[in-house]
């Protein structure tokens, strides 16, 4: 398969619009139209992790964290990133990642972490703004129909848990074609009326241009006539962190006990013991601290994320109980979600997950 279409898939489910402003995601080394046929999954990318993939013919290395971040202004062997980078590049080896995309998405990592815990329904927990447009088309009656559906199967009218949403009103549309037009309906330089609908949408912004494309296509005027407009709603399909319920309530230690057997780590780190029942929970794969205030007020009785500074755990004051389970330990499954996209999508293709530990973190006890 080509790189590009590869990654395709994975944006199918978390497109490239959704990574946040500071991030790095997509591919980073190599060519787009090369073609492999194997790839390695991993949580980030290693010197160790790129000659694996040499010495397993893998021509893609594909990880949740980019390697390439910050931006590299030169390449010597000084850091492990220019290391790492090289010797990607003097091997043929391409490297890319889908971090905060997939961390966004309704289907993505944070899905899978509450999955593998047991959490029913869960919602996204901070919900995004602008990623909204409205989309309006004027058709007319003969074509509504037809016009609309290519709409819904490009993506749009997606509300919640309702697809082919739509809202629609008869209406007069009036043109004159000049002498250089083509009208379906209408005579040159005449003034026409014609019965048309008028008919609005929702659609995420990174779709609008597919939605639009696949409106004209069945719109049987030459001019089509369509707004887009920039909404302010949140929308429930992309956001920080995820909420939602136990299927049975849980002493903390249970709790507790739970998150250690998940997530393999051998210490929790967490904020002082409510004594109280745990079953809504709240969690954020990786550094998620910022989403403690939506926990506390969405009444959260747990928060699990990593990567809490010593303050921060003061921060709970009594609402609930905030766990750090760490930052590799809670993205660890974004191996097994990436894959599972993959094979869904391509049964044959070859998708090997690395045995490189990549956790730059160790624990010391007895």
């Amino acid at each position: 398969m080509k790189i590009k279409d590869i990654l395709s898939i994975i944006e199918e489910v978390a497109p490239m619009r959704l990574q946040e402003s500071y991030d790095n995601s997509g591919l980073l080394v190599g060519d787009g139209q090369a073609e492999v046929d194997k790839l390695l999954l991993c949580i980030d990318i290693t010197e160790a992790v790129v000659q694996e993939a040499i010495d397993r013919g893998c021509g893609l290395v594909l990880s949740h964290h980019p390697i390439i971040f910050n931006g590299l202004k030169r390449l010597t062997p000084e850091t492990y990133v220019e290391r790492t980078v090289l010797l990607a590049i003097r091997n043929n080896i391409a490297l890319a990642a889908m971090h905060t995309n997939l961390d966004n998405s309704n289907l993505g990592v944070n899905k899978q972490i509450a999955d593998k815990l047991g959490i029913v329904g869960p919602q996204i927990l901070e919900q995004k703004e602008g990623v909204l447009r409205k989309l309006i088309a004027f058709v007319p009656e003969s074509h509504a129909d037809a016009v609309r559906e290519v709409m819904f199967e490009a993506g749009g009218g997606h509300i919640g848990n309702y697809s082919s949403c739509s809202y629609n009103t008869n209406g007069m549309g009036s043109f004159k074609a000049n002498n250089e037009a083509n009208p379906h309906v209408g005579a040159v330089d005449q003034l026409h009326f014609e019965p048309e609908q008028r008919i609005e949408m929702v659609v995420p912004n990174y779709l609008v241009q597919k939605v639009v494309k696949a409106m004209k296509a069945a719109h049987p005027y030459e001019e089509v006539a369509y707004d887009v407009i920039s909404l302010q709603n949140n929308w429930s399909n992309v956001g920080a962190g995820m909420i939602g319920l136990l299927p049975h309530r849980m002493d903390e230690i249970e709790f507790l006990d739970h998150l250690r057997q998940v997530f393999n780590v051998p210490v929790l780190r967490h904020s002082p013991l409510l004594h109280r029942k745990i079953e809504k929970v709240a969690l954020c794969g990786g550094s998620g601290a910022f989403l403690l205030p939506h926990a506390k007020s969405a009444g959260a009785d747990a928060f699990i994320t990593a990567d809490i500074k010593y303050h921060q755990f003061f921060d709970p004051d009594g609402a609930l109980l905030m766990v750090d389970a760490g930052h590799f330990e809670t993205e660890q499954f974004t191996k097994e979600l990436m894959a599972d996209i993959l094979r869904k999508k391509n049964a044959n293709f070859a998708v090997l997950f690395s045995d490189v530990n990549t956790n730059a973190v160790r624990y010391y006890f007895k």
